[in-house]
């Protein structure tokens, strides 16, 4: 009865942000694929061992061939994972990587040299912040145009200076590369946020739910079975004297109670289920099955409210008249129902009892109404009545506004 079904909570479902989540999650897929990046510097490898010229077992051949070996193995550490380098060993690594690229540019011939260079100062780009990322590409392109400006080598004979110099461009895709990720993982983090919010939602949630069962549960059982224990007990005490007309009596009575507590375990079934059940109807059929017939006034328009809201008048009802059954028993019961323009006030009123009364209860009753009044913002108010013809008597009376 308007409440939510209880939000099931898997404790096996990894909450985002965690390490496994991060992994297998969309944080994953915002950063590079590692797969195209081993294709990409392999691709690069591969063109420059088919191209580049002289190789050779000795002389000039002999050292193209171990510059290709460095700069392919400078290239390939791109792949390694950031967490994985500290920084200051990734900066001398990527400074080590353009000597080896700028090297390569004036031993060789021509061919594709300049490959490395690109795609190390682009990853520069990527890896490092602009501080030191614009300076190291600086360097990368000082380093190519000069060994080719200065002929340090046979390879300013095929390739241009200016070549040399427009290696520092690709340090512009790395940091947009970079500026993009960035962005991204911000806006997945802000989303993982959400989640984790809505995930601890879910958990209030539930446990609410857990909470609103518990009380269904002792509105039902706790005081159900203490009238008909009461009455059992009764039944058990008269067998002695013989008196079976109120052995009889006392038995009806508890037979009475089973079905009024069938009756309100119906009700609770309703409201777990979320049965929405109409105020007036429901209300009537309670007063009366607990034995006060036209004991119900109502007054001012009536409507039919919100299933929240009639969920807990009902409730505060059923543990009201309960409580009258067994602390007033025989004493007069009037339940009122106000509809107001903003409000709905029930007020339930016993005078004093006439028979003798059951032991005090455990308080919970009372707790448990006002636990309901709070949900729904309203107030309640209960205690004795001081004055009129049901002096000694007890008022509880609940306003839900709407």
């Amino acid at each position: 009865m308007g409440y939510g079904r209880a939000v099931p909570v898997s404790e096996s479902v990894p909450v985002p942000g965690s390490a496994r989540g991060r992994e297998s999650g969309p944080r994953a897929t915002a950063r590079h694929d590692p797969r195209v990046q081993w294709v990409v510097s392999l691709g690069v490898i591969a063109v420059g061992i088919a191209t580049i010229r002289p190789v050779g077992s000795s002389g000039r051949g002999l050292a193209v061939v171990v510059l290709i070996a460095l700069n392919s193995l400078f290239l390939l550490g791109r792949n390694v994972p950031e967490d994985r380098v500290p920084p200051r060993v990734g900066v001398v690594w990527m400074v080590l990587g353009l000597v080896a690229a700028a090297a390569l540019v004036g031993t060789a011939r021509g061919g594709t040299s300049y490959l490395f260079a690109y795609f190390l100062v682009g990853h520069i780009g990527y890896r490092l912040p602009l501080a030191q990322a614009a300076p190291l590409a600086v360097l990368g392109g000082l380093l190519c145009g000069g060994v080719l400006y200065l002929h340090l080598g046979p390879g300013h004979e095929a390739l241009p200076w200016g070549l040399g110099l427009s290696t520092t461009l690709p340090v512009v895709m790395g940091i947009i590369s970079r500026s993009r990720q960035r962005a991204v993982e911000a806006v997945i983090e802000s989303a993982e946020s959400a989640e984790r919010a809505a995930r601890a939602e879910a958990r209030t949630a539930a446990l609410a739910e857990r909470s609103r069962i518990a009380r269904d549960v002792h509105d039902v059982l706790a005081h159900s079975l203490a009238g008909i224990n009461m009455q059992l007990e009764l039944v058990d005490a008269l067998l002695d004297t013989g008196d079976l007309a109120k052995v009889r009596e006392a038995n009806d009575k508890a037979h009475s109670l089973v079905k009024e507590s069938l009756k309100q375990a119906q009700w609770t079934v309703h409201a777990l289920r979320e049965d929405a059940l109409p105020l007036m109807a429901s209300l009537t059929a309670m007063v009366e099955s607990s034995g006060h017939r036209d004991a119900l006034t109502v007054g001012g328009t009536v409507r039919e409210p919100p299933a929240r809201t009639v969920q807990h008048l009902l409730r505060i009802a059923q543990e009201a008249l309960t409580n009258a059954a067994r602390h007033a028993p025989g004493g007069d019961v009037r339940v009122e129902v106000t509809f107001a323009a903003a409000s709905i006030t029930l007020r339930i009123r016993n005078g004093p009892a006439t028979l003798e009364a059951a032991g005090p209860g455990g308080g919970m009753g009372l707790i448990g109404m006002r636990e309901r009044i709070a949900m729904v913002d309203g107030t309640l108010t209960a205690g004795p009545i001081t004055e009129g013809p049901e002096r000694g008597g007890w008022q509880v009376e609940a306003v839900i506004p709407e």
